[in-house]
């Protein structure tokens, strides 16, 4: 007799980072989002998004799956794939942890311009994991935009000393300008999470 294994009523992921992210675990049909949101042709500085998805004990989470939205150079957001298509941004890009050395995730992009006056540049994140009965949410802002970071409405909602759980630390490379943001699902230093 076969042993009784985990369904998706049970927990939410691996089963999401795999069927939602097939290309990249090597499945024989196509994803319908991958981790590259901007093409060459997009508008505005182009940039790199990684980090980990880390546990309460510090260990890195192989099976996660991270999504992200934003709206592009311009703080305008994508509405129909039409637009999509002609402008090389897509808006949305998802990425599992599962395939990359350290088991990371990378996003291809353009820096996020600012959806309105007195918000800072911000990337919506969502992150689904083992053990999780829901998925979460929080948001990437960078550390190069510190004017822009201390009039954002939402991000003084958020208590002094946890402001720093939600920005991207800019990182100048060969390959081009990367931002590194850590998410630490609980514990030490964890992530601010928002209810939606």
């Amino acid at each position: 007799m076969r042993p009784l294994l985990q369904t998706p009523s049970q927990t939410v992921g691996p089963f999401f980072a795999y069927g939602l992210t097939p290309t990249q675990y090597a499945y024989d049909f196509k994803s319908l989002f991958t981790p590259v949101l901007a093409q060459p042709q997009a508008e505005g500085e182009h940039i790199v998004i990684t980090g980990q998805v880390i546990d309460g004990a510090g260990n890195t989470i192989h099976d996660a799956m991270v999504e992200i939205s934003q709206a592009d150079a311009a703080g305008q957001f994508v509405r129909t794939p039409a637009e999509a298509a002609s402008s090389g941004f897509t808006g949305f890009g998802r990425c599992g942890t599962g395939t990359l050395a350290g088991h990371h995730y990378v996003f291809n992009t353009v820096k996020p311009g600012p959806v309105a006056d007195g918000q800072a540049p911000y990337v919506t994140v969502c992150i689904t994991a083992r053990g999780m009965l829901v998925h979460n949410f929080t948001r990437i802002y960078f550390d190069d935009e510190a004017a822009a970071n201390a009039a954002d409405p939402v991000l003084a909602s958020v208590p002094a000393q946890r402001r720093t759980t939600l920005l991207a630390r800019r990182q100048v490379t060969g390959a081009g300008v990367v931002y590194r943001f850590d998410i630490r699902m609980q514990g030490d230093n964890e992530t601010v999470f928002f209810d939606l």
